[in-house]
């Protein structure tokens, strides 16, 4: 059985994502509508995170849109729970727990490239450095540098939030 070291805790990941909603809302507080689009699980979940505190500290509607991708065969697609018509001309923020090695990210970016867009960030809570791709994260919580045998579990769960290193 691994031994797992908790990197953040839930309190930590609470400040983590203010700072990160605070960031978001600086880069686009000229912006009225902003969309946050969250890589299906743990990446949604954190976008819902994100958008409740982003209403809390701006007037900005705050769309959540799920992307919905396989991880482990990305050239499978790329689903989304918004129409290309409904993010087209407007600021995205593609939001995912852990960029370990960029090619959740990438996939996710290919697919909103396919119509024009106002601006385009991503956002993560953990950056692990282990990129294979050019993609980096515009908005992180923390930079962690770990070896490629180790894994990074993000666990969402109210009031009990953790970041562990297995």
């Amino acid at each position: 059985m691994p031994t797992s070291n908790k990197i953040l805790n839930n309190e930590q990941i609470q400040h983590k994502i203010k700072r990160i909603a605070y960031q978001i809302y600086e880069s686009n507080v000229e912006e009225t509508e902003l969309i946050l689009a969250g890589i299906a699980k743990s990446g949604y979940i954190f976008a819902n995170r994100l958008k409740t505190v982003l209403e809390e500290i701006s007037d900005l509607n705050v769309i959540l849109c799920e992307v919905k991708l396989d991880k482990k065969n990305p050239l499978n697609g790329v689903k989304t729970s918004l129409a290309a018509s409904e993010y087209q001309d407007k600021s995205i923020v593609l939001i995912d727990d852990v960029l370990n090695s960029g090619t959740t990210l990438i996939y996710g970016i290919k697919h909103f490239l396919e119509v024009p867009l106002k601006q385009f960030k991503t956002a993560v809570l953990v950056d692990r450095s282990h990129k294979k791709y050019p993609v980096k994260a515009d908005f992180k919580g923390i930079s962690l540098s770990t070896s490629l045998n180790e894994t990074v579990k993000v666990n969402f769960s109210k009031g009990r939030d953790k970041v562990e290193l297995l």
